[in-house]
């Protein structure tokens, strides 16, 4: 039903933390059978061994982030934010990677809250003209506010969307972060109806503890269930905490994706 990508930054750390062990965590990946990966940031990380992982295990690199990363609400850092798109494109195209995440950078005391979403979108117009033509396509991620990131800015999927819709580029989609929405209290059937097209990806973690799906409280057969109703085929990003090793702890995501199939959802409404 959903194919499965790992963010490697906090998955198979048991092949060693830090930048160095990227490409063994690949390849790590790729042996358990994994179609794709993610990591964060590109820089300081052996790009060649990556390039090279990549290349030997037939694995995808799925997501990785402009870096650094800007801050999009402040219309000073912009230029900054522009030539890190630039070389941060070029690398993914490189790694044929399809995403680049992006973040809108916290909350600016004493700036009106409009124009504030103004500088976002005036950022996402200038680099979406940049990368036209290009397969490469930012992904806006909304964070909580609540746990993680205290004084993000952008912190509602409804908010997120509309600015993806406002800048209206085939080169601008949103990151759906269930862990950070079910944080929020959201619900994906709310946020996303009717919108799913603006989403180019979906990551997830339960809630709470940001730990592996099954260890929390949330319904992943019913989450998994929504998202294929709205209309979401796209892979499903693991972003989270492993409370066991990581072989384990993906276990309990492939139990339930292998018991839902297309015939389970084609009656939901």
């Amino acid at each position: 039903m959903y194919e499965l990508s790992a963010n490697i930054e906090l998955l198979f750390t048991e092949r060693g933390e830090g930048d160095a062990n990227v490409a063994e965590r690949v390849r790590t990946a790729a042996a358990l059978g994994l179609p794709a990966v993610e990591i964060w940031a590109w820089r300081g990380k052996d790009i060649a061994a990556l390039h090279q992982a990549l290349q030997e295990t037939g694995i995808g690199l799925q997501t990785m982030c402009v870096d650094p990363m800007g801050v999009l609400v402040d219309r000073a850092t912009h230029s900054t934010f522009l030539a890190a798109v630039t070389k941060s494109a070029a690398i993914a195209q490189d790694l044929n990677c399809p995403f680049l995440v992006i973040t809108a950078g916290d909350h600016q005391a004493g700036v009106p809250r409009s124009e504030q979403d103004a500088a976002i979108v005036a950022a996402l117009r200038g680099a979406a003209s940049l990368l036209e033509g290009s397969d490469v396509v930012l992904l806006l991620e909304n964070l909580n506010s609540r746990v993680d990131h205290v004084g993000t800015f952008l912190d509602s999927t409804v908010e997120c969307l509309d600015i993806v819709e406002e800048v209206d580029s085939p080169n601008v989609r949103a990151l759906y972060d269930h862990y950070h929405s079910l944080v929020m209290n959201e619900r994906p059937e709310s946020v996303l109806a009717g919108r799913i097209d603006l989403v180019g990806h979906v990551q997830t973690a339960d809630v709470p503890g940001r730990h592996e799906p099954g260890t929390g409280t949330t319904d992943w057969d019913n989450e998994l269930r929504v998202l294929y109703d709205l209309g979401y085929r796209g892979r499903i990003g693991l972003e989270y905490l492993p409370s066991t090793d990581t072989a384990s702890s993906l276990d309990r995501i492939q139990h339930v994706i292998a018991n839902l199939s297309p015939s389970d959802v084609e009656g939901l409404t």
